[in-house]
Formats: structure tokens, C-alpha cells, sequence
């Protein structure tokens, strides 16, 4: 890695981590699509997938006005997080669970891209990068708008039906304790009553 000696530096490292998360997206997002279950879910997935299609548009404008080659670094913090959230999706066996994980997936992802917005455009703010700073801005609502989106059908609708698959799940298994205890009780009572035959 490069060493940092300005903050001018670290700016340009960041629009690279940037670049190589958003084009990671790109690859994540239709498999969230196809996994889901939910319209409305589908749909934000979708349109946010057309966004960061244009959100890597948008850099590699950046890299044209910062006289930057259009190259990324691999950035691991997205590359771990998508790992997680492919894991976290491939042991749900319930449609409605599944697509709260995916929407916590998701989340979890847009967090990572509004901090990092966030951050670079203050940075560009600062060292007098006035055009790239707007860019940056436009990009930033945009994924606080996806962000929300996510919000509100997870707070609708999905998480109560993945709260809901579970119930049954628990109604099983307090039937199954309940029939394991009258059958442990039952094999208790021979025992018990031979007992009282003995000390007669």
C-alpha cells in the first residue's frame, strides 16, 4: 500500500476503494434480486442496482477531473461484507426470513457507502475540489434514499412475516418438550411402584 502523506492522498485512495465496492455491488445485487421474494423488495434492489451503475459513471468522471487513471483498489470492507451477507441469506430456508436478511444485508452495505460518500466529500470540500464534492453529494442522497427505501419494507411488512415463520417453530418445539416430559414421567412409574411391592 501506498504511504499516505496528504490528505489529498488519502482522497484519492478512497474514490479507488470506492470505485472497486461499487463495481462489487454490481455483481451482488442481481443475486439479492433473484433470491428475494417480496415485489416491493425486488424493486428497490433493482433500482438501486441502476443507481450504482451510475454512481460508477459518476467516478470515473471524478477520476477524469482529478486526472486520476479510472482504476480501483480491492476494497475488502464491501468484499467481507457482501461474504457475510451471502452466508448469513444461504441458511435461511423461509422466504420471509430470507428477505429480511436481505434487506439487513443490503444495509449493511449502504452504511459502508454513505460513510465513505460522507467522508470524501468533505475531504474534496476542503482541498477546494468543488465539482467533485457535488458529485459526491448527489451520490450520497441517493444512497440515503436507498437506504430508507429498505427501511420501510423491512418496517411494513417483512419483518413481521419473518417474525411470524417463527412462531410455529416454537410451537413445535414446546410440543416436543411437553411430550418428552409425560414420557419421561410414564417410564418413571413401574420403577416407583415396584418400590412399594418391594417393601411391602
Amino acid at each position: 500500500m501506498p504511504t499516505m502523506d496528504s490528505l489529498e492522498d488519502l482522497l484519492k485512495d478512497e474514490i479507488k476503494d470506492i470505485y472497486d465496492a461499487e463495481k462489487q455491488l454490481t455483481k451482488a445485487l442481481p443475486k439479492l434480486i433473484k433470491k428475494a421474494t417480496a415485489d416491493d423488495l425486488k424493486a428497490a434492489l433493482q433500482n438501486h442496482l441502476q443507481e450504482t451503475e451510475e454512481h460508477i459513471a459518476r467516478l470515473e468522471q471524478v477520476f477524469d477531473l482529478m486526472q486520476m487513471p479510472p482504476r480501483g483498489k480491492k476494497c475488502e470492507g464491501m468484499q467481507h461484507l457482501i461474504e457475510e451477507g451471502n452466508d448469513m441469506i444461504g441458511e435461511c430456508e423461509e422466504d420471509g426470513t430470507r428477505d429480511a436478511v436481505i434487506i439487513a444485508a443490503a444495509q449493511k452495505c449502504e452504511h459502508y457507502e454513505i460513510a465513505s460518500y460522507g467522508t470524501i466529500r468533505v475531504w474534496a470540500n476542503l482541498l477546494d475540489h468543488t465539482d467533485v464534492a457535488s458529485i459526491f453529494e448527489d451520490t450520497l442522497e441517493e444512497e440515503k434514499n436507498a437506504d430508507l427505501k429498505l427501511t420501510e419494507i423491512a418496517e411494513s411488512f417483512v419483518n413481521e412475516e419473518a417474525a411470524s415463520e417463527g412462531d410455529g417453530d416454537e410451537e413445535e418445539e414446546e410440543e416436543e418438550g411437553k411430550t418428552m416430559k409425560v414420557a419421561a414421567s410414564r417410564s418413571r412409574r413401574p420403577a416407583a411402584a415396584t418400590g412399594r411391592k418391594a417393601r411391602r
